[in-house]
């Protein structure tokens, strides 16, 4: 018998979307929009640094986030990434190609 899938396998192919949503709210640093993430899920989804990073900076070479280093509330040095106009749009387009997605597997979970 299989085991159920983990967060982890779960983010996979979804990752580029949470981060995008997540970055609609405001700029933010790679440990917040992890943050953000693990709090929206209500804990189920944890985004670990070996996930995140090379999203961050796959969106970037697309041009969907731009990036710029600012001093943290804690007086720390970090990276801010923001959402471009086409970033923006992205969110949009991934949305709806992640609903069709799972209307399409609901269609198939319905079937007996």
């Amino acid at each position: 018998m299989a085991a159920a899938p983990s967060a982890a396998d779960v983010l996979r192919g979804t990752l580029d979307l949470l981060v995008l949503k997540t970055l609609t709210l405001a700029p933010m640093h790679g440990w917040g929009i992890s943050q953000r993430i693990q709090q929206f899920s209500r804990g189920v989804l944890d985004v670990n640094q070996g996930s995140l990073y090379p999203a961050l900076q796959r969106l970037e070479q697309k041009g969907w986030i731009e990036s710029e280093w600012h001093t943290t509330e804690n007086n720390r040095r970090a990276k801010y990434y923001n959402l471009t106009r086409a970033g923006r749009r992205a969110v949009g387009d991934e949305a709806a190609s992640w609903r069709r997605y799972v209307e399409a597997v609901e269609l198939i979970l319905q079937v007996s």
